[in-house]
């Protein structure tokens, strides 16, 4: 792995060991030698599938190895062959694995778009269940949680791309993404209640406690759950470390939200009670989402009271219609002005 091993130690600024990389470049060479052999004997004595079959190897090793250039370069050469549709969408979910592991968004969207297309021409059952995957991880990791839980709930039960990830940490992606995304009725019916991540919720840290308190309404528990999931899931993974404060925060909000809207009003420290917290956190927690529009409630700090005023949907579907009434008829009206002149 000389090719990884250099951009490691550029990346991150580490001491570069010479004869360690010599030994490794050394390695490569001989197994690429190798690989040589099997295409010019593939081109002298076989037909054009092994001789692909050949090349497809040696792409395969410049990945493991960590030589993204030359990986790039060979799988491209390949997709220009007579090759099957099923070896080309192959080719095109390794690239998409390639962006994923250098975070190369604009090379994971293009091959996602172009795996959509190959797909539609000739995808088999597999691998349409496959991109399902694939595409849920890109969504998830652009923070587009609700059509990544979408995506994973859907492939729970056909789930298939161990090459990606365990089906462990899929699972705890589904419920982590399904968590801030959900209404609670589709919660219960496709997350706490499947049997595919019953199957294994009791194998990943914390993710139980996690689901259930917030469902069970046991707010101290789940906010003491949520810390252990950022600990240990949010902050060590690749695709969520970037969107975890708007991850915490965002259930943070949920999880208020789902108390709030069983009261009319409530004590500042029944609230704090709640939640396992001091009565000062929930003034400070609760004013930023409230001044931000993300809490439908007011706090009157005098008497230690949570008042809420849930919108009313008719009045707001009212002010909806008003407001693009009158975004109409401006628009007509310029519309007429240029028929006018």
């Amino acid at each position: 792995m000389a090719p990884f091993y250099k951009y490691v130690t550029e990346l991150l600024k580490l001491p570069f060991d010479q004869a360690l990389f010599n030994k490794m470049e050394a390695t490569n060479k001989e197994d690429l030698a190798k690989f040589d052999e099997k295409v010019e004997d593939a081109k002298q004595n076989m037909g054009e599938t092994e001789v692909n079959e050949a090349l497809l190897g040696k792409a395969d090793y410049y990945a493991q190895i960590g030589d993204k250039e030359r990986a790039l370069t060979a799988y491209d050469d390949l997709l220009t062959k007579s090759i099957t549709p099923g070896t080309r969408i192959d080719i095109v979910f390794t690239l998409v694995r390639i962006g994923f592991f250098y975070d190369d968004n604009d090379m994971v969207t293009a091959n996602i778009e172009k795996l959509k297309e190959l797909v539609e021409q000739g995808g088999d059952w597999d691998r349409r269940n496959r991109l399902k995957a694939y595409e849920g991880v890109y969504l998830m990791s652009i923070r587009d949680f609700k059509g990544a839980a979408s995506q994973f709930i859907d492939t729970l039960s056909t789930f298939t791309s161990t090459e990606m990830m365990p089906y462990k940490d899929f699972v705890k992606y589904a419920v982590l993404t399904s968590l801030i995304s959900m209404q609670r009725v589709d919660i219960k019916k496709k997350v706490l209640d499947a049997p595919e991540i019953l199957e294994v919720i009791s194998d990943i840290p914390y993710l139980e406690d996690y689901m259930t308190s917030l469902y069970n309404c046991n707010y101290a528990q789940f906010f003491r759950a949520l810390a252990d999931i950022e600990r240990t899931h949010l902050r060590t993974s690749r695709f969520l470390h970037a969107h975890l404060r708007y991850y915490v925060r965002e259930m943070r909000i949920v999880a208020y939200a789902q108390l709030l809207e069983s009261y009319r009003s409530l004590t500042i420290g029944s609230m704090a009670q709640a939640f396992g917290v001091t009565e000062d956190y929930i003034d400070r927690d609760l004013y930023k989402f409230i001044a931000a529009g993300r809490l439908n409630c007011v706090i009157d700090r005098v008497n230690g009271v949570i008042e809420t005023n849930r919108p009313d949907a008719k009045n707001a579907q009212y002010q909806t219609v008003i407001k693009q009434g009158d975004l109409l008829l401006n628009r007509v009206q310029k519309l007429s002005r240029v028929i006018d002149v």
